[in-house]
């Protein structure tokens, strides 16, 4: 069952800035297709999965040792709000991949939970997604995905998988949660690519 929080208000506008049939909202909405978990920090840790057994593993005290940036950018949900200038701070994809040798183009997101989304290799990599750790100058907190989330605001935010655990690289594009349950493969929120 999705839960949605009281920011769940917006008005439907004709803005450039906005993907077809979104409508902006000032709020940030909170959407979760089950409980919220609590993840300590000093149990935290984020495993690149590269397959042939090979794996990249950073606990939280390392993780925040890479190399941060800070992100402004625009968030769009499936189910019809966008959120404009939002801002993140964390680490971007590009430099958990540094200095790896990898031959699979396609990732699965793990997160605590269970919870599952497929992102192609070439979404991920350029500039284009983050493990963010904090938004709007403060840690993020759970319901947002917290202790740090995917960050890949050029798609639907259901890529944007909270309580992340990590990303398997995989040879093919496999079905997340919501892609087995007619969400779209990719999710262009320019396209409209919402579902199957």
């Amino acid at each position: 069952m999705a839960l949605i929080s009281s920011g769940f208000r917006g008005r439907r506008r004709s803005d450039p800035a906005l993907p077809p049939g979104q409508y902006l909202t000032n709020g940030f909405p909170v959407l979760s297709a089950g409980p919220t978990p609590r993840v300590p920090l000093d149990e935290w840790t984020f495993t690149l999965s590269l397959g042939r057994g090979e794996q990249r593993v950073w606990n939280w005290a390392e993780f925040m040792a890479l190399p941060q940036e800070s992100v402004t950018t625009d968030i769009h949900c499936v189910t019809s709000w966008s959120k404009l200038g939002t801002t993140w701070r964390g680490v971007a994809v590009d430099t958990l991949f540094e200095g790896i040798d990898h031959e699979f183009g396609f990732t699965m997101a793990h997160s605590y939970g269970g919870y599952t989304t497929n992102v192609p290799l070439a979404d991920l990599l350029g500039g284009k997604a983050w493990v963010a750790w904090e938004f709007d100058g403060k840690p993020l907190a759970a319901e947002h995905g917290g202790p740090a989330r995917l960050l890949v605001p050029h798609l639907y935010f259901w890529k944007s998988a909270k309580w992340v655990s990590g990303l398997e690289l995989t040879p093919n594009d496999q079905p997340g949660f919501w892609e087995s349950n007619g969400y779209h493969m990719r999710g262009d929120p320019w396209l409209e690519q919402r579902y199957w």
